[in-house]
């Protein structure tokens, strides 16, 4: 009996800890202090995102926000087709929210392109064949 109960723990325990990784979320912020604008976050589902993220962020390799819009389209697009593959399903999942069009402002457009240079770089996983030039550090 104490081995079910220790089985039953661990694999408690293992379910808890292996969340799901690769998933991204856009949600409405709350409202900021203009009526009519709407205020945008990024929720990352992966613990080692923030730390790279923070060695990353560099106002000196700032790019235009048009930067990352372009590149953000081109990569939530081949992200949500790679999530109905079957094969690749495990680590995709659609991002939910991210809409052309729809002004996110800099910083979340910012650091959802760079969760996606995380995912390509650090975790090893290929999202986009033409990849943006440089400039991006792995480490």
């Amino acid at each position: 009996m104490k081995k079910t109960i220790y089985f039953f723990a661990v694999a408690a325990l293992l379910a808890a800890c292996s969340g799901p990784k690769g998933m991204v979320r856009i949600e409405p912020n709350g409202n900021t202090a203009e009526e009519d604008s709407v205020a945008y976050e990024l929720i990352v589902f992966d613990a080692g995102f923030e730390s790279w993220y923070m060695l990353q962020n560099a106002p000196a390799r700032y790019r235009s926000q048009q930067y990352y819009e372009q590149w953000n389209r081109q990569y939530v697009s081949e992200w949500n087709n790679l999530a109905t593959h079957p094969r690749r399903r495990s680590f995709f999942q659609p991002i939910m929210g991210y809409e052309p069009g729809v002004n996110y402002g800099f910083e979340l457009n910012h650091k959802l392109f760079y969760y996606f240079q995380y995912v390509e770089q650090v975790l090893g996983i290929p999202i986009l064949t033409n990849r943006p030039a440089g400039g991006i550090v792995a480490g």
